[in-house]
């Protein structure tokens, strides 16, 4: 499975931006999840589209994320709404087949992974 992650970019504060990951290899039944890493920081959980059903979102992004999935495309997106300074950094998709919900914040949870894509919210 491959992932291309795309859409990254430098927009200002309050703006919105959607990232897209490319997953032709992952089903619809699998988890597609989205985790970033600030400078200096570790890489975190953003949020995960479950199996192609439900999706889960950091506290962080809650309410301004939304991810969604185009099952003829196999895409899965990344919509960022309200963007702050706070939300720049590396973006990435991951895929995964198996696991329970509660477990997808974690990234052994996934077996593949993009490259990532560059996200600078500037004030």
């Amino acid at each position: 499975v491959q992932l291309q992650a795309s859409g990254g970019g430098s927009v200002k504060a309050g703006e919105s931006l959607t990232l897209s990951c490319a997953a032709p290899g992952a089903t619809s039944s699998w988890s597609i999840g989205w985790f970033r890493q600030a400078p200096g920081k570790e890489r975190e959980f953003v949020g995960v589209r479950w199996r192609g059903q439900r999706t889960y979102y950091a506290d962080s992004v809650e309410g301004r994320f939304t991810i969604t999935r185009d099952n003829a495309k196999n895409t899965v997106s990344l919509q960022m709404r309200s963007l702050q300074p706070e939300d720049t950094a590396v973006y990435y998709c991951a895929a995964g087949s198996t696991g329970i919900l509660s477990t997808m914040r974690n990234q052994n949870s996934y077996s593949y992974w993009g490259q990532g894509t560059q996200v600078t919210v500037s004030s």
